[in-house]
């Protein structure tokens, strides 16, 4: 079996990160994959580039002017919103043509358009598309938040000024996944049961085959290690507790380090002697930005894209908190878990999903600053060490390794497969 897989970048982003780790898991068990992106950032041999052209280029700039200007020439939601009116067509392209199976994977921002996806429903061959968020499922957006409209129709748009209109730019974009999504052999697949539950409520996916199969990490890679080892390799105190936050882009709202910021100004409160014994380790872009709100002493690592290293960041920290807002099925999470280090998180999303309440870290109450609070301290200070990092290293081992996730994709792919000859 040959499958392409398709994502707009090849190492930046969760998508990316999640797609890579399945091309691997594939390979690693029988399956000749392959992958095809825009921004081609190694040399390696399975992964190829789109043809290099202006109009990559072109792609992305035009959908974002389009946008801009829906949006009154304000930037606040600017990139929290696709429209897909700009792509390439693959179907010419010699991967394509050898593949079995066309497995979508986050394809936004200029990669592929509506009308891409159409030719490529229109080749014949079957296509799976696995869902890091929501946008195949909503008109516009990625995530829906409180917006509920995409169970009937998109219009009205949020993100839009004045709340939009009943035809909207989301309205007019529904309309044209709507008469394309209907087409074709095509699978959707959610990295996680709460954005199943979604994408089985969205009108759009109605009739669709729609699963869930998790996101695999390697955990050969991402491991338990020396934990001061790894802090003097960052310049981070050997003889202190570390609290980890990380995010691709630290000033994310959607991360929620507000909320962090506000939990740490609690504990330090009842608790002033965490100045002493206590620090936060900030991973990520803009790091610097948000180091000065937090009060305990803070070290911004900044955006780290070398895995050893950021394999380090993980086995230095004693907790890894993450209050997202909203989520999918976080890799940070699944990545601080494999190095044995226990999670604090909201109760959204994907993330009760993967932390399991009391066992391997805490699912506090979303939004509530002070419940996170008394989740970091719980494990902190509260549980056993040893026993709690290796309830986290069971957990990954059980749910999220290469051959678990790579059998399961298998099957989606066996399935879809025999679909296709059903139809022949």
């Amino acid at each position: 079996m040959r499958v392409l897989l398709v994502n707009t970048s090849e190492k930046t982003g969760g998508a990316a990160v999640a797609a890579r780790r399945l091309m691997d898991a594939l390979n690693n068990n029988g399956v000749k994959a392959k992958m095809l992106v825009r921004e081609k950032e190694t040399d390696a041999l399975t992964v190829s580039a789109l043809p290099s052209s202006w109009r990559l280029r072109w792609h992305f700039l035009w959908e974002r002017l389009c946008i801009y200007v829906k949006m009154h020439f304000r930037k606040e939601h600017l990139f929290e919103a696709d429209i897909a009116n700009a792509g390439s067509d693959i179907t010419s392209l010699r991967e394509f043509q050898e593949a079995d199976v066309i497995h979508l994977h986050w394809i936004n921002q200029g990669m592929l358009s509506i009308g891409s996806i159409r030719k490529i429903l229109e080749s014949g061959k079957p296509v799976v598309w696995t869902m890091h968020d929501m946008w195949p499922a909503t008109a516009i957006c990625h995530y829906a938040r409180d917006c509920k409209r995409f169970q009937t129709a998109c219009s009205h748009c949020p993100l839009l000024p004045g709340g939009g209109a009943d035809n909207d730019l989301s309205a007019r974009v529904w309309q044209r996944k709507q008469r394309v999504w209907t087409q074709g052999n095509i699978s959707f697949v959610a990295c996680s049961r709460w954005l199943e539950r979604q994408a089985r409520e969205s009108e759009l996916l109605r009739g669709k085959f729609v699963t869930n199969v998790p996101n695999p990490i390697n955990v050969g890679v991402f491991c338990r290690k020396d934990k001061a080892e790894a802090r003097r390799r960052l310049g981070l105190p050997v003889g202190k507790r570390v609290i980890l936050f990380a995010s691709q882009r630290v000033t994310d709202q959607r991360k929620g380090i507000r909320y962090l910021v506000e939990a740490l100004s609690r504990m330090v409160s009842d608790y002033p002697e965490m100045k002493d014994n206590t620090v936060v380790a900030v991973l990520g872009g803009h790091a610097e930005e948000v180091v000065g709100q937090l009060a305990l002493p803070a070290f911004p690592l900044g955006y780290v894209s070398d895995e050893k290293t950021i394999v380090d960041v993980y086995n230095a920290a004693d907790t890894f908190v993450l209050p997202s807002l909203e989520d999918n099925l976080p890799n940070t999470i699944m990545e601080a878990m494999a190095c044995g280090v226990p999670c604090v998180g909201f109760n959204t999303g994907g993330i009760p999903e993967m932390i399991d309440h009391l066992k391997t870290g805490y699912v506090a109450a979303c939004k509530d600053a002070a419940d996170l609070a008394r989740g970091i301290r719980l494990v902190l200070d509260e549980t056993d060490a040893d026993e709690i990092s290796r309830q986290c290293v069971s957990k990954v081992m059980t749910a999220y390794s290469y051959q678990r996730v790579a059998l399961k994709y298998i099957d989606v792919y066996n399935q879809a497969l025999a679909v296709k000859d059903e139809t022949v």
